[in-house]
């Protein structure tokens, strides 16, 4: 499949994508995520591989949009979790009257 990452013309096919991802170690996912084999991988993480630029150059929306169109599963950022009223933060008082 040809695409576009970082205004740079690829031409990427599944197989080539799982086969320089193997081997490689997953990052902790912080962000958008993709599933390769059985291991989650940071999405900046296989556009640095694949295309061998730097994550800066690139959005993790333009390798996303690669990888779904080559059939990989994609996942968006998990949400904030915000501390519930059991949490330690909820048990500190929020004036000192």
């Amino acid at each position: 499949m040809r695409c576009v990452i970082a205004r740079f013309p690829f031409d990427l096919f599944k197989n080539e994508v799982e086969r320089a991802m193997k081997g490689v170690k997953p990052e902790p996912v912080t962000g958008e995520s993709v599933i390769i084999g059985r291991r989650h991988y940071p999405v900046k993480q296989v556009g640095e591989v694949i295309t061998r630029q730097d994550r800066r150059d690139f959005s993790a929306r333009e390798v996303t949009r690669a990888l779904t169109g080559l059939g990989f599963t994609c996942r968006a950022a998990p949400a904030p979790v915000e501390p519930g009223p059991d949490s330690a933060a909820a048990a500190w008082p929020t004036s000192l009257v």
